[in-house]
């Protein structure tokens, strides 16, 4: 006998998993047969009506008490996390607990997806031994609570008489009812490690959890059946739990089917209709599963997300949340352009079958004049959320909740919309993180598009205004789509315009509101000054003193390092030449500038730049172009001597032997000189305006900051001049304005460089540079830059606007090298726009500073370097 029996247990060990299959697609061809039985009978108007009687409380009801009656399988979780090493908090039990415990009722696969779940989340200090010991032993006591079910179904047939048809099910019931009591002898009575630490207390409270969890899930069935108008939901508990152990036994995950088909089966047997049935089990099913399950989902995916965007150092949330906030302002431009069409052109877009098919997905207001003002609003809101405005989020929240809301209630409206409209208030909320600038900073591209926008919605109104008033010729006629029905209508949408042009300078002024620091802050010569002493100056650091530009300082530990000139343009930053202090912290200040600069909306364009800093900022995001060339004197190889130099040589001797003299004055400056050189200034001028920002232009207080060569006549009077532009270092030197009166002698500006040029070379100069000549050698490649050929273009023929080439001519005879620079300017910026806005500022001198002499001038310059 016991040979036979262990060649049956043998065999059954064999094949166990192919019985166990045959066994569940039994089940499922049951299943399948009695589920299209039901369907047959069940009456589909019946199960519309029973869903219509349903009240929004009852439905909220049945929300709250089925995410109630999941709490209870928590316990588990808590009594797992006992039994392993390492410590938990409570907030990650839940949610752990909530993940698996949804993911088990849905799709258990007999406890195989929960164990694994376990595992994962678990698994901090403990082995997979561990977890899966701490398991198993939980999992003898799950269905502990469905066994006292079964003890009470019985109390209640045969005791109480409730549900009394359900007698012949007395042996199922029996079954179940014997499992805890099994359970609980084997765990007291087995000797071994393995049951050592489930204690009398801890069983307690799995039995506990078990019992509630059981009595949670019958009773909010119970619940839902009383909601549905059906009585005695006493005597229909005991099917319940009879259809929870056919689930159980089926081995198909939730019970899916072979509970639905025992329990409607089961409700027939007491008189509840079939369709009430469906109502009834899918109600429960959608409340009880599929909810809880999908917040678990979003839990996980939640967590999971979080610990992806750790290791991918925030990459993944930040991209979810830009696509939100893309989308978001996608739609914010494509409601509102839709409602502006529909109301400017009713008749062309509601023949348009692509209109039509996208109408649906947009706000929908039925006034007229609410359309266009709706529409701009939107327009204008979305330039704010395009930018990421701090301002423009709240606004944005009640405009589209508002919108959302009143296109939710038009009748007819597709489910599939309501849902599309729910996911934009979900990027609405995702997008939030997303909005981290001070202010919306207008582009030139940005307020040319409103412009079009505006004004052509304005000028369609305004031509079928005219014609409707007859004020044109009687042969004109007009369009027919650009009529509208009535006079009313036309000047509904017409006050709508105006109403609009006043919500987008509203909005615009109030996304625009807070001002930059480092757009406000007063001139600080001091400071400059500090950073020009401590780390040195370069070419373009004495231009600071100009105030026609404003300056960023960048600083460490509250000291200044660096400072950055630059001027305004739209949304541009207009940063000119390199930064100016120390330069290992170069790096650190453009990116505190650029961070600075991109809080309020604005980027930067470097302008004149030399090839290292070009290359550091094209690693920082930045695409360039070749502004021209910077010519150097070798000044160590300088001389007079030789063929190079002849006629300067004779233009130098001319002079001296005209008894002609050549003189550096140191600052500060009488008034009597100041006049005389302003003469000069005005007579070189003539009809020309002064420019600035890459330039000098006459200033008192700018020429007070350093010396100025001269050349004085016979008489002592001067006739010419040159400021020097102290570079703050001992290996370059330059000047900046350079300029001769009308009684000046031929070959000045010569007499002037070559003197310089000694004077510098005395003081141990190494070069002298003679500064840019725009678009020198610039595109002369046929494989340079589209941007870059045009300018060579402008440099071969536009010498009759500006002398391109005549200045790199003047300036050869003395040059020995050319160094390259550059303009670097943010990729994916409009390269017209930038070069057009740096154009504007160059040849415009800013009317900010001040002309007249401070009443004391102290001599900054002296002693402070060798120039």
């Amino acid at each position: 006998m016991k040979t036979v029996w262990q060649k049956l247990s043998q065999w059954f060990d064999r094949y166990a998993t192919v019985l166990k299959l045959l066994f569940v697609v039994s089940v499922l061809i049951f299943v399948v047969r009695e589920v299209g039985r039901i369907l047959r009978e069940v009456n589909g108007q019946q199960i519309r009506q029973s869903l219509a009687s349903q009240s929004p409380q009852s439905l909220v009801l049945m929300l709250v008490l089925g995410f109630v009656s999941v709490l209870p399988m928590l316990g588990y979780d808590f009594a797992i996390t006992e039994l392993l090493p390492g410590k938990f908090t409570k907030r990650y039990i839940v949610k752990s607990g909530w993940v698996v415990n949804t993911y088990t009722n849905i799709a258990g696969f007999g406890g195989l997806l929960g164990g694994s779940l376990r595992a994962l989340f678990y698994a901090k200090e403990a082995s997979k031994k561990q977890i899966l010991t701490a398991i198993s032993k939980i999992a003898l006591f799950l269905l502990s609570g469905l066994s006292v079910a079964s003890a009470v179904s019985l109390v209640l047939i045969f005791g109480l008489h409730q549900g009394a048809v359900y007698g012949r099910y007395w042996v199922w019931l029996a079954a179940g009812a014997l499992y805890f009591p099994v359970v609980f002898i084997m765990t007291r009575t087995t000797k071994g490690e393995f049951f050592a630490d489930l204690t009398l207390p801890r069983q307690g409270r799995l039995l506990l959890s078990s019992t509630l969890e059981w009595a949670g899930c019958a009773g909010f069935f119970l619940v839902i059946g009383h909601l549905l108008g059906q009585s005695s939901m006493l005597a229909v508990y005991p099917m319940f739990v009879v259809a929870s152990l056919f689930g159980v036994i089926s081995m198909v995950p939730g019970g899916l089917g072979s509970f639905d088909v025992a329990m409607i089966l089961g409700l027939q047997m007491v008189g509840v209709n079939a369709s009430v049935a469906v109502v009834w089990l899918g109600l429960y099913r959608v409340f009880y599963y599929v909810l809880p399950f999908l917040v678990g989902t979003f839990i996980l995916v939640h967590d999971m997300g979080h610990q992806l965007n750790e290791r991918f150092n925030g990459l993944l949330k930040n991209a979810i949340s830009r696509g939100a906030q893309l989308f978001l302002t996608g739609f914010m431009y494509f409601s509102g352009i839709m409602l502006l069409l529909f109301s400017v052109l009713p008749d062309v877009v509601l023949s348009n079958r692509l209109y039509l098919r996208l109408v649906p997905y947009m706000v929908i207001y039925l006034s007229q004049l609410a359309n266009i003002v709706i529409g701009f609003l939107l327009i204008g809101l979305a330039r704010g959320v395009s930018a990421r405005v701090k301002r423009a989020f709240w606004p944005t929240v009640v405009v589209l909740v508002v919108s959302i809301a009143n296109t939710l209630k038009a009748e007819n409206f597709p489910v599939a919309v309501a849902i599309f409209l729910g996911i934009v208030l979900v990027s609405l909320w995702l997008s939030r993180h997303q909005f981290y600038r001070e202010r919306l900073t207008f582009s030139w591209g940005g307020n040319l598009a409103i412009f079009v926008i505006f004004a052509g919605t304005f000028a369609v109104y305004s031509l079928s205004g005219l014609y409707m008033a007859n004020i044109w010729h009687p042969h004109f006629r007009l369009a027919q789509h650009l009529l509208f029905p009535s006079a009313r209508i036309w000047f509904a949408g017409f006050l709508g315009v105006f109403l609009s042009g006043l919500v987008l300078i509203l909005v615009f002024r109030y996304l625009g509101a807070k001002k930059p620091p480092f757009l406000t802050a007063p001139f600080d010569a001091d400071r400059i000054w500090a950073v020009i002493r401590q780390f040195g100056g370069n070419e373009i650091s004495h231009l600071a003193f100009l105030r026609d530009k404003q300056v960023y300082f960048y600083q460490e530990d509250g000291t200044d390092k660096v400072f950055f000139l630059f001027r305004q343009k739209a949304n541009k930053l207009i940063v000119m030449g390199e930064p100016v202090g120390e330069a290992a912290s170069f790096s650190k200040a453009i990116n505190a500038f650029m961070t600075d600069a991109d809080r309020y909306g604005f980027s930067l364009v470097f302008y004149q730049v030399d090839e290292t800093l070009t290359i550091q900022l094209h690693n920082m995001g930045f695409d360039f172009i070749m502004a021209g060339e910077e010519g150097l004197v070798d000044l160590s190889d300088f001389t007079l001597a030789g063929k190079r130099h002849r006629g300067e040589r004779a233009l130098v001797n001319k002079f001296e032997r005209e008894n002609g003299t050549f003189e550096i004055i140191q600052p500060p400056f009488d008034q009597p000189t100041l006049d005389s050189l302003h003469k000069i200034s005005d007579e070189w001028l003539g009809d020309q305006v002064e420019k600035g920002f890459s330039l000098g232009y006459f200033d008192a207080y700018y020429l007070n900051q350093a010396p100025i060569a001269v050349a004085r006549n016979a008489d002592g009077d001067i006739v010419a001049f040159a400021n020097i532009m102290p570079t703050g270092n001992h290996d370059t030197t330059s000047i900046d304005l350079m300029r001769y009166g009308k009684d000046a002698p031929s070959g000045v500006m010569d007499v002037l460089f070559v003197n310089l040029f000694l004077e510098s070379q005395k003081q141990g100069f190494s070069y002298f540079n003679l500064g840019m000549t725009p678009l020198s050698n610039v595109g002369d490649s046929r494989f340079s830059f589209f941007e870059e050929r045009v300018a060579h273009l402008i440099y071969e023929y536009g010498n009759s606007l500006y002398a391109f080439q005549g200045l790199r001519a003047y300036k050869e005879k003395y040059v020995d090298k050319w160094v390259p620079k550059f303009i670097a300017y943010r990729k994916r910026t409009s390269v017209i726009f930038t070069m057009l806005q740096i154009f504007t500022i160059v040849n415009k001198r800013s009317g900010s500073a001040i002309r007249e002499t401070p009443a004391f001038l102290p001599h900054r310059f002296k002693g402070r370097s060798k120039s």
